[in-house]
């Protein structure tokens, strides 16, 4: 059987200043949750109603790659779960693997931008005041648009050994390597 990645990100109901700080994100609340299936082959958009769903998938996983999950939206799934979401999975963290090799944080429109050619198309605070308005779909199709810019960065560097950055002191590309072979 094929090895199932699952490429995650998840949108909160709340910002940080709404709950007290970064220090409760399991308060933040999810709006949306969206997943690419490579086992599947397929999205699947997850509603706060079928977080479990969510975490289930997560957790049957054979790697999950995401951009910042490990450390933000795994610490909103902690307001759904008492399993330590980062410990029972198998987990790719793109930032955090830049982050060692580069010393600093990267954003995730940064990679897109230089590696693809194509950034994001909002962002989290955008996503927050959507959910206030209503609507939904927006946040749907916004985490479905992050999520398959994760998948292709992914993709890209696992082809290329290496992705290519938007550094904070330069507008010209710079490289990185990155060891995101997949097996």
């Amino acid at each position: 059987m094929a090895k199932d990645i699952v490429y995650f990100d998840l949108e909160t109901q709340k910002l940080a200043n709404d709950v007290g700080g970064w220090n409760h994100l399991d308060k933040m609340l999810m709006s949306v949750g969206v997943t690419y299936s490579t086992a599947l082959g397929k999205y699947t958009i997850y509603d706060e109603n079928h977080v479990q769903g969510l975490i289930d998938q997560l957790l049957n996983a054979d790697l999950v790659v995401g951009f910042n999950h490990v450390g933000f939206d795994y610490g909103v799934l902690m307001g759904y779960t008492v399993l330590d979401l980062a410990e029972q999975t198998n987990n790719l963290d793109m930032l955090l693997s830049l982050e060692e090799k580069l010393g600093h944080r990267l954003k995730l429109d940064a990679l897109a931008s230089a590696s693809l050619g194509a950034g994001k198309s909002a962002d989290g605070l955008q996503a927050v005041k959507w959910w206030r308005e209503g609507k939904v779909k927006e946040i749907a199709e916004y985490c479905c648009f992050d999520v398959k810019v994760t998948w292709k960065v992914h993709a890209y560097g696992a082809e290329h050994g290496r992705v290519k950055y938007i550094g904070r002191h330069s507008p010209e590309p710079q490289e990185v390597e990155v060891d995101w072979q997949i097996d």
